[in-house]
């Protein structure tokens, strides 16, 4: 039998419906002042989003309580060496109109935890998988990367929560296609980033399928987001599942794709988050939760997330290690 969405779960899909019509567009880039494009905010007016180099990133005090508590080698060093993919996109993790600076979410973010901890950021943009190899050496203090907490991943690795995590199903727009369980992607083809909690709910959705007598989710991996919607375009892919801020802000902003399905990154029981990211034990979680909260409480977290049309995303506090993503079942 097919999972059943509980209350929590249907609330979360809801709230991320809200935040696909959040980002619907409502202007043009316009050239003229560094490239910008305008989302809907929620207030029923509009959110311009900055895609030039020249950020102006909110900003915030150090708090000398919160920043006594990070390891003794990094205040020495006096950077925060934050990691995020290269393979991250809009409105998340991205390059600014110069092709070379790093923009998004997730960098306005760490930046302001950064600054609650008295260090200067340092963006390290690798692979995805790169990221926990990284962490897993100590070349890299925490992760900013639309990571989602995984009880597979708790095994190895501190989360200090910051963002609620939803997925987005993408189609081609007037598809006719509408995504509300794993029924709906049976026998479809379906697109998905390798290594992902996507990934793993996918992969239980397909599982489910098969004992419940329907066809398997026929799988299909893209080194990269263009060919993914070129395939899409094409029709060789039927959805495309990943980050619902960036299918969002795809759908809004190029008016080629739609978002048909929305579910959390945790599945059917259990609202998903996400979080930065350190090695298991590093003694970073507590200082990194702290600073998160210290940001939540003086409003600059809310300003972060209103910059980037996310509001419906956050959090009213930050968790280490909450209850995850289950493993994948057998």
């Amino acid at each position: 039998m097919p999972t059943l969405l509980t209350r929590r779960a249907t609330t979360a899909a809801a709230a991320a419906l809200g935040l696909t019509l959040t980002l619907a567009l409502a202007g043009c880039g316009n050239p003229t002042d560094g490239g910008t494009t305008e989302v809907a905010a929620a207030s029923g007016g509009t959110t311009k989003i900055n895609l030039s180099p020249d950020q102006n990133r909110v900003t915030t005090p150090k708090v000398d309580s919160i920043a006594a508590k990070v390891p003794e080698k990094i205040r020495k060093r006096g950077t925060l060496e934050i990691v995020d993919s290269s393979g991250s996109a809009a409105p998340l993790t991205f390059y600014a109109t110069d092709n070379k600076t790093v923009i998004g979410v997730e960098p306005d973010i760490a930046s302001l935890v950064a600054d609650v901890l008295g260090l200067e950021l340092h963006i390290n943009t690798v692979s995805w998988e790169n990221i926990f190899v990284g962490l897993d050496s100590a070349k890299y203090d925490v992760g900013f990367s639309n990571i989602t907490v995984t009880e597979e991943r708790k095994e190895k690795y501190d989360f200090a929560t910051y963002r609620e995590d939803n997925l987005g199903f993408e189609a081609k727009k007037g598809s006719g296609l509408k995504v509300d369980g794993p029924e709906d992607v049976a026998g479809r083809k379906v697109a998905v980033s390798s290594g992902t909690n996507q990934e793993k709910l996918l992969v239980e959705w397909s599982r489910e399928n098969e004992k419940a007598g329907r066809k398997p989710v026929d799988i299909a991996y893209y080194q990269n987001d263009s060919d993914t919607y070129l395939a899409l375009q094409s029709g060789r892919i039927d959805l495309y599942l990943g980050p619902n801020p960036t299918a969002a802000y795809h759908a809004a902003t190029t008016g080629k794709t739609e978002v048909v399905g929305t579910y959390s990154g945790a599945g059917a029981t259990l609202q998903g988050f996400i979080a930065a990211t350190t090695k298991k034990d590093s003694g970073l979680a507590e200082p990194l939760a702290a600073a998160l909260d210290e940001v939540i409480e003086n409003g600059t977290y809310a300003e972060v997330l209103k910059r980037w049309g996310l509001s419906d995303e956050a959090v009213p506090t930050s968790e280490i290690n909450p209850p995850g993503l289950p493993k994948t079942a057998n």
